[in-house]
């Protein structure tokens, strides 16, 4: 996994009713200069199953192909407790600024889940770009982060 916390490629995942604000948050992405590997859906009208793509997701991340990864449902609760199955992942259900800050700076979350029913497309793109921008503190953090992480060990 990246250690520098420079992020240059993003994964980016959603089912079909979050569709349309993967898509728009990935030319957001483009547009900034990220590298997006989009790991579908790749359309609205066939229904699919969130876990699947956000597995997808969580391991383009924990294979180092991308630094971070975002996954988008409806409630993004769902995709958050899937993507914390796979080991190496540290998932964050995020829905506001002070969320999405302290996800990254105390907890060192490397997948972001949002949900789409929430939230207004551009806030969608304005929280990611935040995500993506917030640096881990370390630190006093790096005990607990440790702590977390033993527990895939165990």
């Amino acid at each position: 996994m990246n250690t520098d916390d420079q992020v240059r490629r993003v994964a980016i995942g959603a089912d079909h009713g979050s569709f349309d604000s993967k898509e728009l948050l990935k030319k957001y992405l483009e547009a900034g200069g990220y590298k997006v590997v989009d790991v579908g859906t790749f359309n609205s009208t066939e229904k699919v199953d969130y876990p699947d793509f956000a597995v997808a997701v969580s391991k383009k991340v924990v294979s180092g192909e991308c630094e971070r990864g975002i996954m988008l449902d409806a409630a993004g609760i769902g995709s958050s407790m899937v993507c914390n199955k796979v080991h190496g992942i540290r998932a964050a259900l995020c829905w506001s600024p002070q969320t999405i800050t302290n996800s990254r700076e105390h907890n060192n979350a490397n997948v972001l889940t949002m949900g789409t029913a929430q939230h207004k497309p551009e806030e969608i793109c304005t929280m990611a770009a935040l995500w993506l921008k917030t640096r881990f503190e370390g630190g006093r953090h790096w005990p607990r982060i440790n702590k977390m992480m033993s527990l895939e060990r165990d």
